[in-house]
């Protein structure tokens, strides 16, 4: 019996041979304002950048890239030509087709990263549809009913308010002060991990996390600069506190190393400069070998991934939750109707195909990002960069 997928509008679309008769027509870039302009320490600011892959049996799928966003909408463009007329049901193929065509940029990085991720998600998101199943039906299947989610919070008052909501999990600023008047407030059945932003040095770490074990945080995300692999291994000698790290990596090697070094218990990586789906359930999996916990970052990304994530968490046993903003000002759920919510400190899993999102195209228009000239840039000190005496 043959597959058959719905046309946007128009009717179905016989998709038989598994896919066979679908193909890449056109993949066009959305670059939307996520910030509300100001004061900011990078080009315009946090913004996101949206993909879209049709084919021509009228099936749009869905991506986002990260990394330099603007930078990487240029890549995305420059890679589409390749992929012209290509089967979308072929994301592991299509994948390696991507990384050999920018092998010769060197190692993958963000922008490389960026662009992969971006197509990777749309072609599991066109394939979802085409099949009529969500994307985590396609990864072997959902082993968590839900998917729990951990907040930010660094006063009293908004934690409370979180815990009030349903949040048993989030982060704070890396204080043994605040984690305490935190604990105070909201107990010890909540779970909360200390955010260092990769902003210590290793002897100033292992300071904050011996002055934080007595409030038991969950973890120190980040204590040490990423680019520095011998600073981590040397805080997680020190400490008992769970590290956590992982989301500026870019790839499934660099996922790799950092994950059989044994400095960290949860890894962060960030799906939007990873590789995309195909990548984020390697990476669950190599972690799961490792006895490693997984908690996806999710502090800047946009909904498109914040729904990739959900579909690939749903089927990784090692899941432990995922970053979300619960405060966020960002036009999250004009742009992109379908993004599921929290709800309760869980976000349920989606019954819809694909990623179960679509793209509203005039909500990302009255969105577009300002112009560099319209922000005023800030410069961190080398002290602020670096802190070496919290």
């Amino acid at each position: 019996m043959p597959f058959i997928a719905y046309r946007r509008r128009t009717g179905p679309v016989d998709v038989s041979d598994k896919g066979e008769r679908v193909k890449i027509t056109d993949i066009r870039t959305y670059l939307v304002r996520a910030n509300d302009g100001g004061v900011t320490e990078r080009p315009r600011g946090r913004n996101w950048l949206f993909v879209a892959v049709h084919t021509d049996a009228d099936i749009v799928g869905y991506g986002e890239g990260g990394g330099w966003p603007e930078v990487v909408a240029v890549g995305v463009r420059e890679i589409a030509p390749l992929l012209m007329g290509e089967n979308p049901f072929h994301a592991e193929r299509l994948w390696l087709k991507v990384y050999d065509a920018l092998h010769s940029h060197g190692q993958t990085g963000a922008v490389r990263g960026g662009v992969q991720s971006a197509i990777d998600i749309a072609l599991w998101d066109i394939k979802g549809k085409a099949l009529g199943v969500p994307v985590y039906e396609l990864l072997g299947g959902a082993v968590h009913e839900r998917v729990r989610v951990y907040g930010h919070a660094s006063t009293p008052e908004l934690a409370q308010e979180l815990v009030a909501e349903g949040f048993t999990a989030f982060k704070c600023n890396p204080s043994a002060q605040t984690l305490g008047e935190l604990r105070a407030a909201v107990g010890d059945g909540i779970e909360i991990g200390l955010h260092g932003h990769g902003e210590f040095t290793a002897h100033a770490a292992v300071r904050i996390a011996h002055d934080a074990e007595r409030y038991r945080p969950a973890f120190f995300e980040e204590p040490t600069h990423p680019d520095d692999a011998d600073a981590l291994a040397a805080v997680a000698a020190k400490v008992t506190v769970p590290l956590a790290a992982g989301e500026r990596l870019a790839s499934k090697w660099a996922m790799y190393d950092l994950i059989k070094s044994g400095a960290i218990a949860l890894v962060q990586p960030e799906t939007t400069r990873l590789g995309g789906i195909t990548e984020l359930k390697k990476v669950a999996a190599i972690a799961e070998a490792a006895g490693v916990r997984v908690a996806p970052h999710a502090g800047s990304v946009g909904p498109i991934v914040q729904m990739a994530n959900v579909h690939v968490m749903a089927t990784a046993p090692n899941f432990l939750f995922l970053e979300y903003m619960p405060r966020d000002k960002a036009p999250r759920h004009a742009v992109a109707p379908g993004a599921v919510e929290q709800e309760g400190g869980y976000i349920a899993l989606p019954t819809a195909p694909g990623l179960g999102i679509e793209l509203d195209l005039d909500a990302v228009a009255a969105n577009a990002p300002y112009p560099v000239e319209a922000y005023e840039y800030r410069t961190r000190t080398p002290e602020n960069i670096r802190h070496w005496n919290p």
